[in-house]
């Protein structure tokens, strides 16, 4: 591979995906939608300029580890540990029914199959893609709302965080099971080896980290750390326990995230992951995709995926949380307000291509629930506010 064709596939992909992505935040849409059609524009579906070769994947993978260290790092602990049962009661039935929504949509299509068969475990892994929920749309338009801080607003931001997390852990023990040697048991127990290692790992990092924080504030050298840190544990995640090393990634990522620099660690990692990273891995998603395998049956079935994706959220959440105590249009809000996807939906279906238990033609009905999730979630979420303020809509105490 000649380097002279490596840079010149890097500068058209970053220049190109940062005019799609602005485009795209123009009109309102997630840019990361802006960057995969950047994909599409410049890979074999359009005009073929770029060819997807092992660099680029080898970046691509490299991106989204930074991606899930970054989100590891945005997670609020104190928050996560506070939030209550409720929180965590919505956070579960939005990754079960999904899941269970997913797995039933995949099989009703292409047959049911056997459990322990590839057919099944590709019927699973669609499941797996519409359990996490990307709040950062919903965030905004209940900051515009001023409903943020509401009793509401905090509920649907824990659940979604852990919601995020326990989607990770499904993640991790579906690939696990897909493995020859892989059985539910080896894999439940190399799980919790993998995370009771992590806390005891955590809690010795983080103290050293600290001492390294306090002596050294805000220099070049806490990042460097914490990216070698990232990386080590996505490596022995993956080598040493068979599982997904964007999971490594993540826990690094919460293991700092209570660090006085975390910010400073975060802002360092989105300029590798804003710059160069991130764009290449949204691309190669646009890159993989084949619009000339697209079939009737194919838009059949992503016009379905997405209308159960977006369904199974509302019934889920919003179910939950009238068993939680809350009335009215609120469970509404807070099944609407779980139901839009993001980054890591795009992360896991890459995953499941990775893996061998998806096709990459599918990567076309994720692109359209984010896309569809995107545009429908605030609107949604502005009409059931059109009301009085009642006493449900107090701030959280």
């Amino acid at each position: 591979m000649e380097i002279l064709s490596v840079m010149k596939d890097l500068a058209i992909i970053i220049v190109v995906a940062k005019i799609f992505g602005l485009l795209a935040r123009k009109l309102k849409a997630p840019q990361v939608v802006g960057e995969i059609i950047a994909g599409l524009v410049l890979g074999p579906s359009l005009l073929g300029i770029v060819q997807l070769n092992d660099f680029l994947s080898i970046c691509a993978g490299i991106g989204v580890v930074l991606l899930m260290f970054s989100a590891g790092l945005g997670t609020n602990l104190k928050q996560l540990m506070h939030t209550g049962v409720k929180a965590l009661l919505i956070a579960c039935a939005g990754v079960f029914v999904p899941l269970l929504g997913g797995t039933l949509l995949y099989m009703c299509f292409y047959g049911f199959s056997a459990v322990g068969t590839p057919q099944f475990y590709s019927a699973v892994f669609i499941g797996v893609i519409i359990t996490a929920t990307s709040v950062s749309i919903t965030v905004e338009t209940l900051k515009e709302l001023g409903k943020l801080k509401t009793e509401l607003g905090t509920t649907i931001l824990s659940a979604a965080i852990i919601d995020d997390v326990i989607g990770i852990l499904v993640l991790t023990f579906v690939i696990g099971l897909k493995n020859p040697e892989g059985n539910p048991g080896f894999v439940a127990l190399s799980t919790v080896a993998f995370f009771a290692l992590s806390v005891v790992l955590g809690f010795v990092t983080y103290k050293a980290f600290k001492v390294i924080d306090k002596r050294w504030p805000h220099t070049r050298r806490i990042p460097i750390l914490a990216l070698a840190l990232c990386f080590g544990l996505s490596y022995a995640a993956e080598k040493y326990f068979g599982i997904a090393d964007i999971t490594g990634a993540y826990v690094a990522g919460v293991i700092l995230s209570k660090l006085h620099d975390s910010d400073y660690i975060e802002e360092k990692m989105d300029i590798n992951s804003y710059m160069i990273f991130g764009p290449v891995f949204f691309a190669s998603i646009g890159l993989r995709t084949r619009i000339d395998g697209i079939t009737w049956d194919l838009l059949l079935f992503s016009a379905a995926f997405v209308i159960v994706a977006l369904g199974t959220k509302i019934i889920g959440c919003g179910a939950m949380a009238r068993l939680c105590g809350f009335r009215g249009k609120d469970t509404l809000r807070i099944g609407v307000g779980m139901m839009t996807r993001g980054e890591v939906a795009l992360i896991v279906a890459q995953r499941g291509l990775t893996e061998g238990m998806i096709s990459s033609v599918y990567f076309t009905s994720v692109i359209l629930l984010i896309i569809v999730s995107s545009v429908l979630t605030p609107i949604i979420l502005k009409l059931l506010y059109r009301e009085k303020k009642t006493g449900a809509d107090a701030p959280a105490v």
